[in-house]
């Protein structure tokens, strides 16, 4: 494609700090990929508490990667189903298990896809982190993916509490600030952040530090699981960025994962919109 083609070159001469490249999306538009592979409705909420510095016992680290400490599962692939929401939410249910028993389970995404409706979502046609949060928590639980297998399509709710692999107590919705963000990720451990995934570039990312002056920091279209944060060349280069974890398969982008410019005036809305479980 002549965009990415275009891009890359650009890349070459250090005009963006990203590299494209065609994938299992080239044959759609990009409007049909915004369509299939996202869209989130958030409704207005009252957020949580403020994550801070201090509560982090001073200064922050300056690179986390919850990944290298066992607490992130392998990454899967939605297809064709508006699901992202229920990977990031379980994600972020996966890391705070791990972190109070020490055994990483998968939890099944399908559960929520077919379990969450009568709270307000909509299995594959689109769904809100907070009302899956909201659904495992009034629920009592969320079974295990060996359980209840993901199949890709909206079906009847089988939930049977005797295969629950998880519950929480609670959720926080942090504040809306990159600040916050970062003490939660650093203090707490991978956490569910909506993202605008809008622009033309995302589809076909595969390395490098994301950034398009066209990605909105007000709008959430994606939810992803922010797994860590870190920089790269020197500290002081201001190449900073977020690790996220998304659902398009291990094919897409960094083996599944992407880097997402981070001290950038909130750059694709990545602290808009974040949430993490009490267990």
């Amino acid at each position: 494609m002549k965009m990415i083609k275009h891009h890359n070159e650009e890349n070459s001469l250090g005009k963006n700090g990203f590299i494209m490249e065609i994938n299992e999306f080239g044959d759609m538009t990009v409007e049909e990929f915004r369509k299939t592979m996202n869209y989130i409705p958030v409704r207005t909420h009252t957020e949580g508490k403020s994550i801070r510095k201090r509560e982090a016992g001073g200064v922050l680290p300056k690179s986390v990667n919850w990944r290298k400490k066992g607490y992130v599962t392998s990454v899967k692939k939605q297809a064709y189903c508006n699901s992202c929401w229920a990977f990031a939410v379980n994600g972020a249910i996966e890391g705070q298990m791990f972190k109070k028993t020490g055994n990483l389970t998968r939890l099944s995404v399908q559960n929520l896809v077919d379990c969450s409706k009568p709270h307000g979502n909509n299995g594959c046609d689109w769904g809100d982190p907070y009302i899956a949060y909201e659904y495992v928590l009034h629920n009592g639980g969320v079974e295990a993916e060996a359980t209840y297998p993901y199949e890709g399509k909206e079906g009847p709710c089988r939930y049977n509490p005797k295969y629950s692999a998880a519950n929480i107590t609670g959720f926080v919705s942090l504040p809306k600030s990159e600040e916050s963000l970062m003490a939660a990720v650093a203090t707490i451990g991978p956490i569910s952040a909506g993202i605008d995934i809008a622009s033309d570039f995302f589809m076909f990312y595969k390395k490098g530090i994301f950034y398009d002056p066209k990605c909105h920091n007000d709008t959430v279209n994606h939810v992803v699981l922010v797994v860590g944060y870190g920089f790269e060349g020197n500290e002081t280069d201001g190449n900073n960025y977020w690790l996220v974890k998304n659902s398009y398969g291990k094919k897409w982008g960094l083996r599944g994962y992407m880097k997402i410019a981070k001290d950038q005036n909130n750059h694709c809305a990545i602290a808009s919109y974040a949430h993490y479980p009490i267990v």
